[in-house]
């Protein structure tokens, strides 16, 4: 818009996000890192995107060190070869490790997101890959949208650490109610924002559950 230039991933027909607006994508990881104190936090962003949300978790100096773990492999060589704007940035910070692996599986699996140390807990997990906890892009994630899921989840996290989850929709009450069942501690954010596209204020929200 403008002289500005937008970037926009999709997959096939599917729209997964523009760099017009990322303000859920950021609200992500400093409402997730908000309830953590402590410095040398270890923090996992599952889906790269566009690296918002990665680039922000960066943002906070109590952090580290950053896995993101990303499926496709080309969205990755993106930020390697630095052919979108914040693949500079990720590149250059020494605490941001790239991760190509399936977020669910890892989740699902006992040696859990770190490749190089199976077993490892983690202060904070943050994910955006589905658009919401109803709006799947793939329906083989749909095990991990359950109690038994999320608590394979919650086990790869230190006592006192965070999962937080961004969604593309306002406040879900079932999802809500599911995260409280696993963590003793639950938030629910909304982040509004305008979308030129559609010329309409939008709402996204971040959950966050706490150990």
């Amino acid at each position: 818009m403008g002289d500005r230039d937008i970037y926009e991933v999709k997959l096939g027909d599917e729209f997964l996000m523009s760099s017009y607006f990322v303000d859920g994508e950021v609200a992500l990881a400093d409402c997730g890192l908000r309830a953590l104190s402590g410095d040398g936090l270890s923090v996992v962003v599952g889906g790269l995107g566009l690296g918002y949300t990665a680039a922000a978790v960066l943002e906070h100096d109590k952090v580290g060190e950053l896995l993101v773990v990303e499926y496709l492999p080309p969205v990755i060589g993106w930020h390697q070869q630095e052919k979108v704007p914040l693949g500079k940035i990720l590149n250059a910070d020494q605490r941001c490790r790239y991760v190509q692996g399936d977020f669910f599986a890892l989740s699902a699996c006992e040696a859990g997101f770190d490749p190089d140390m199976p077993g490892r807990k983690l202060d904070a997990i943050l994910l955006d890959i589905d658009h919401s906890p109803r709006a799947l892009l793939n329906d083989a994630s749909k095990p991990f949208y359950s109690e038994a899921g999320l608590t394979r989840l919650a086990s790869h996290l230190v006592p006192g650490g965070v999962f937080g989850f961004w969604s593309n929709e306002p406040p879900d009450a079932p999802f809500t109610e599911l995260l409280r069942r696993v963590f003793p501690s639950v938030e629910v954010h909304e982040v509004d924002f305008h979308n030129p596209f559609q010329d309409r204020m939008a709402t996204n929200t971040v959950y966050v559950g706490m150990l």
